[in-house]
């Protein structure tokens, strides 16, 4: 493959080119060599390094976790005890909102059914 422009590898890589220029910035992404024109050179391994980075956003990895995942030399081990308390992380939040849910259907049922001096001052929430 040859180089690639910024504009051609963010779009390959489904991002926008100020997103590029972000990442080399935040240390996720290597500064390009230039050709002699002055035109950053991006490689299919700056290309694969920002899908990843795009698949662990998803995964709702931080930049921050995803520079510690890329920059830190993880082994597979280190990479699973990641995902491992991102996962924690996750099923964390969904107890939050499953009490949140709870408390919101109690609430609309509060005010629809019940006293509403009851309803207006959120007396389910104390």
């Amino acid at each position: 493959m040859e180089a690639l422009t910024i504009g051609d590898l963010a779009r390959r890589a489904g991002i926008n080119i100020e997103t590029v220029r972000y990442y080399e910035r935040r240390g996720l992404l290597d500064e390009p060599p230039r050709s002699p024109a002055g035109y950053r050179q991006y490689s299919a391994d700056d290309l694969w390094r920002l899908e990843f980075i795009g698949r662990a956003k998803r995964l709702g990895f931080t930049l921050a976790e995803i520079v510690d995942v890329l920059g830190g030399g993880q082994s597979a081990t280190e990479v699973l005890d990641a995902a491992r308390a991102k996962l924690d992380t996750v099923k964390e939040h969904q107890r939050e909102l499953v009490d949140l849910r709870t408390r919101l259907e109690q609430l609309v049922d509060l005010c629809r059914d019940g006293d509403p001096g009851a309803c207006t001052s959120l007396d389910i929430l104390s």
